[in-house]
């Protein structure tokens, strides 16, 4: 019995390998029809050239230039078939009145034979709309500061203006063009190549992804010096009118600048020099003032560092005519001093008057005479003086010394009748 069901057992296994081979054989001689699907068939845009020449632009929406396909064709063909053999074709010269564009679908390879093929949608959606081109102010600002002692002299793009295409509602957006450049610690020139960014009155972000510009970047150019804060020093070339004189200091508006250059051009740069035939004084009856374009007194390869400073000084040489003038002491104005003890001194007159000649700028002149004069004697200085040891009794003629407020010369000298008297005389 064992072994009838062993005989049987290989009889099975053979019945099931003729019949598979059977099968195999009936399947390739058969060929049977399948459908599959194929994802992401990018949708291929013809005669798109048609609305450029209307000037127009398209975008394509919905995500509808992306399609499913399904082919139905004998087992055969899919062995070969591959994805990029599947075309999706929208001819854009058949665009409709509410912008839709219908889809062709086919296999390339003429060779393969097919059922059908279709696809998840039957067209394309556009946005359409009028393709305008216009000219935009490039602004451009550097990044970072440089490094101390140093400063952006210059910066220069080789672009002024950038020519943007696109659909007319983006680039009616559009305020303008920037662009920056990195100049963080910079000790030296800097140049590169940058990219530029669109922005609306906002000042947001205008995106680019349909819009084309004439040009894709900007070359900046860094111009980067160092810097230092000098005096300006002035000099003046010929004398004032007879009877005149320099009153005083010049004046400059600013006294001193920022200079700015290579570091071997302003190291050695402690000042920067009015000459003196760029300021003249001859015949001046009065202050002389002049505007001087320091520009013009940089020494060689040294530039000014202020841009908003045009270069200009004002300059004021103060100019004052020599007066003489009379003031009056009065007795009771004057004040006795240093009198040796036991030594009574005392004016003379204390109702004269004296006359004192001033010399000087009218300026001083005047400042001098803006208050009561005043005088004193000082009695044990003239003693000093004239080598004299000691008094006697009666009237002596002592200097009187004048304090006065400015600077002027006194033309005479004073002196004021003083009473000598000793103690026990005045007792007696």
């Amino acid at each position: 019995m064992k072994e009838k069901l062993l005989k049987n057992g290989a009889l099975k296994i053979f019945s099931l390998l003729l019949a598979f081979v059977l099968w195999f054989l009936i399947v390739q001689i058969e060929d049977p029809v399948e459908t599959r699907t194929f994802s992401n068939i990018q949708v291929k845009l013809v005669n798109t050239e048609l609305l450029d020449r209307q000037s127009k632009v398209y975008e394509v929406l919905d995500d509808t230039d992306n399609v499913r396909v399904r082919v139905r064709a004998p087992r055969s063909v899919f062995e070969s078939l591959r994805s990029n053999d599947i075309m999706a074709e929208a001819d854009v010269s058949k665009l409709t009145d509410i912008n839709t564009v219908p889809i062709t679908y086919y296999i390339q390879n003429v060779s393969v034979t097919y059922d059908s093929i279709e696809g998840d949608h039957e067209s394309v959606k556009l946005d359409v709309e009028n393709k305008k081109t216009r000219w935009i102010d490039l602004t451009y600002n550097t990044i970072g500061e440089v490094a101390e002692g140093y400063m952006v002299y210059s910066v220069t793009p080789d672009q002024n203006r950038i020519e943007v295409t696109g659909p007319e509602s983006i680039v009616n957006t559009i305020s303008y063009a920037q662009t920056g450049i990195d100049v963080a610690n910079a000790q030296r020139d800097l140049s590169a190549n940058v990219e530029l960014e669109l922005f609306d009155e906002n000042g947001d972000v205008v995106d680019q992804s349909r819009l084309t510009t004439n040009v894709s970047y900007v070359h900046m150019a860094v111009e980067v010096l160092a810097t230092k804060t000098v005096p300006v020093e002035i000099n003046y070339s010929g004398e004032p009118e007879d009877g005149y004189v320099v009153a005083g200091d010049v004046v400059c508006e600013p006294q001193n600048i920022m200079i700015a250059g290579r570091s071997s051009a302003i190291e050695n740069v402690i000042k920067v020099v009015i000459p003196g035939e760029k300021l003249s004084i001859a015949g001046a009856t009065s202050d002389v003032v002049e505007v001087i374009n320091l520009k013009e007194c940089l020494p060689e390869n040294v530039r000014l560092a202020d841009s908003g400073f045009n270069g200009r000084v004002s300059v004021t040489v103060p100019v004052e005519g020599i007066v003489e003038k009379n003031i009056e002491i009065r007795a009771e104005n004057i004040t006795l001093t240093n009198v040796p003890e036991g030594v009574l001194a005392e004016l003379a007159d204390t109702s004269a008057r004296y006359t004192l000649s001033l010399r000087g700028r009218s300026g001083e002149i005047s400042r001098a005479l803006s208050g009561n004069a005043t005088g004193t004697v000082d009695v044990g200085a003239w003693m000093n003086a004239n080598r004299t040891e000691e008094l006697h009794s009666g009237v002596y003629a002592i200097p009187v010394s004048v304090k006065l407020a400015g600077n002027v010369t006194k033309m005479n000298t004073i002196a004021a009748q003083i009473q000598i008297t000793f103690s026990e005389e005045a007792e007696e």
